[in-house]
């Protein structure tokens, strides 16, 4: 009896599958699974809000909860909000105001953290009248133009601090200085009688010569910043954003627990201005919170009755606790 013969058909199937199953057995591997660090990219301006970031920075914090962070350097809102708009960045430090004009149609970034807030002994942003106005009070104030940007969180706290003093609309008067050195130069010349500034800015316009007239200080509720994230980022890398924060938060509480040990950083980053530093002093920086809805439904009533938006921006689409630590 003749052995059995596999047809040369058959024979190069098998050798051609043997082949394909060998190939698809190296091709499969983990690349899924890496363990490499997400890297955020954080669009920062030189304000002190910032100064826990660096001090993640400095102390490898950022490495020890598992993120990268690469820091995008920008000089101006306008150009923090360009880089983000683009997607060069993820993240930054911003407010509810600005974070209103983002979601006004859908929802692009979300408020995770506050960043720096008023306190009842620390204050956040001023206005100041210049020395040679011969404004002493608030109720000097009455009819005089404040220097602002208009659109803006400036804006909205001189409404809302003055208001809170018993102001009425048309008692309240502003000019539109948006960029904030030309706002100091004017306020210390005495061309402008009086301008809302942040601090440490509104310190070194004090150490000049202009008169504190009113700080947030009084109605801490209007004063804060925030940290916010855009939201395809978030959704992507939820647990990067979560280490992130986790940094942040170590940070604050080094920072909280020694405010004197960071001058190398306030004068690297241009956080304080020369001249203030060896006599500033970094104010207490809150821990784990994001800003609250009554909080942000002042902003969005003010920014509605200012007719910069026409719509109801959701507090619990725009603000999350979800990633504190």
């Amino acid at each position: 009896m003749k052995p059995y013969r596999y047809p040369h058909s058959l024979i190069f199937m098998i050798i051609v599958l043997s082949i394909f199953l060998a190939a698809c057995s190296q091709n499969v591997t983990p690349t899924e699974t890496s363990d490499e660090p997400v890297t955020l990219r954080i669009a920062v301006l030189p304000i002190l809000d910032a100064l826990p970031m660096y001090v993640a920075q400095q102390e490898d914090l950022f490495e020890k909860h598992g993120v990268e962070v690469e820091f995008i350097p920008v000089a101006s809102a306008a150009e923090r909000d360009q880089v983000i708009t683009s997607g060069q960045a993820d993240g930054m430090i911003n407010e509810a105001v600005s974070t209103l004009f983002y979601n006004k149609d859908e929802t692009q970034i979300q408020i995770v953290r506050f960043a720096r807030t008023a306190t009842p002994s620390s204050p956040q942003f001023f206005i100041l009248a210049s020395g040679q106005s011969g404004i002493t009070n608030v109720a000097d104030l009455k009819g005089v133009a404040v220097g602002i940007s208009e659109g803006t969180v400036i804006e909205y706290l001189t409404d809302r601090l003055l208001e809170a003093e018993g102001f009425t609309q048309e008692e309240i008067q502003t000019v539109a200085v948006p960029k904030i050195p030309e706002r100091m130069t004017l306020l210390g010349s005495g061309e402008l009688d009086a301008a809302m500034l942040p601090d440490p800015l509104a310190s070194l316009a004090a150490q000049g010569g202009a008169v504190v007239v009113l700080d947030d200080s009084k109605h801490p509720e209007f004063g804060y910043s925030t940290i916010s994230f855009r939201l395809p980022v978030i959704e992507a890398n939820p647990q990067a954003v979560k280490n992130f924060l986790s940094a942040i938060e170590e940070a604050t509480d080094k920072i909280n627990s020694d405010p004197t040990k960071w001058e190398n950083l306030l004068t690297e980053n241009q956080l304080v201005p020369a001249p203030l530093m060896g006599t500033f002093e970094v104010p207490p920086y809150p821990t784990a919170s994001i800003p609250n809805k009554d909080q942000w439904d002042d902003a969005l009533a003010w920014a509605k009755a200012k007719g910069l938006i026409d719509v109801d921006v959701s507090y619990e689409d725009s603000v999350t606790g979800a990633y504190l630590p």
